[in-house]
């Protein structure tokens, strides 16, 4: 059984998203991979400062060109849509947990490469939005 004090710890890691925020900075380390990491964290905390104070999303690890290369391993066929089930899977493996369950074409199970972009968009600035409610 957790404690008052133990509650508290979980409850405040939640309101503050500090889990979140600590993964983010930790899928940055290895993507970017510095030499410096230290240098690299606290720039990056800076960063989120200003997202919080601006309310734009400074960070990603993902760009267009990024998420062009998922489309091609999607879609080597180029026919400009892939299937739902791949759409799912796809944002699900970028870290995306809070999916749009009925995208554009979804009826008719082809999901256009520009509704896959705009959403995988969305849902990672929506994951790597940990300065919304954070005291950074």
């Amino acid at each position: 059984m957790a404690t008052q004090r133990e509650k508290d710890a979980a409850d405040y890691l939640q309101k503050h998203q500090i889990m979140e925020l600590f993964d983010n900075l930790t899928s940055m380390l290895f993507f970017y991979r510095p030499d410096n990491p230290r240098e690299f964290l606290v720039e990056q905390l800076k960063q989120l400062k200003l997202s919080k104070q601006t309310g734009v999303n400074q960070q990603n690890l993902f760009n267009n060109s990024n998420l062009d290369a998922v489309i091609r391993i999607l879609d080597p066929a180029n026919q400009s849509y892939i299937t739902y089930a791949q759409y799912k899977h796809a944002l699900t493996t970028l870290g995306i947990k809070d999916i749009n369950e009925s995208p554009e074409g979804v009826h008719e199970d082809k999901i256009s490469h520009e509704t896959f972009k705009s959403e995988a968009i969305e849902g990672l600035q929506r994951c790597s939005s940990t300065y919304i409610k954070s005291d950074v």
